[in-house]
């Protein structure tokens, strides 16, 4: 039987210490504490809601995040 797969680790970081931020500054610093893909999307995105390890997502609106979530 095949081993059960371990997700990739990602960063113990809180995605609302990124809110308020400039959107360049914020994306800098999540690369910074380890993750390797940051998205950045305008208010009312429609996107596919498959969760992948190592995301951070940024809803960026006038140069600022104004929501970040895991995945």
């Amino acid at each position: 039987m095949a081993p059960i797969p371990t997700p990739p680790a990602q960063p113990d970081d809180a995605p609302d210490a990124y809110v308020g931020l400039d959107a360049q500054d914020a994306e800098q610093q999540a690369r910074q504490r380890g993750w390797t893909t940051v998205r950045t999307l305008p208010p009312g995105s429609i996107i596919t809601m498959e969760y992948v390890a190592g995301r951070l997502n940024f809803e960026v609106k006038d140069s600022s995040v104004i929501r970040c979530w895991k995945g």
